[in-house]
């Protein structure tokens, strides 16, 4: 799957689009590749304080059990519901149906572009 070029990328895996004053936050493809099917997912509650670089939830596959890091410091505004309902969406659709997260992000932890994601995962 072909990363967007507007979104940004963590080192933890996550994707992170600007939304004006919100940012909205996922797992990219490659996380969810390793990650196998997902059966739950943990996300912070609306009005929750996030810090970037710090876990803010869990994913669970069949496989394993991994934190949700926050690519950035602010309030959680929004989570997708829809994830907890249905966790498969997580991995089906990580760019679209399958976002987590939005923030008002007061500040930003480390972000890197698609291409500096792709070098970082082998996907050149």
């Amino acid at each position: 799957m072909p990363l967007p070029e507007q979104l940004g990328y963590t080192e933890e895996h996550e994707w992170i689009e600007d939304r004006g004053d919100l940012v909205r936050i996922g797992i990219t493809p490659y996380a969810a590749e390793a990650l196998g099917d997902i059966v739950y997912v943990q996300l912070p509650e609306v009005g929750e304080r996030i810090e970037a670089g710090q876990p803010c939830g869990e994913l669970e596959s069949t496989k394993s059990v991994s934190d949700l890091y926050a690519p950035v410091t602010g309030e959680v505004v929004a989570v997708n519901e829809a994830t907890a309902d249905d966790p498969a969406v997580v991995g089906a659709d990580p760019f679209g149906g399958g976002w987590l997260v939005e923030v008002r992000a007061e500040s930003r932890g480390a972000v890197l572009t698609a291409q500096d994601y792709a070098r970082l995962t082998g996907a050149e």
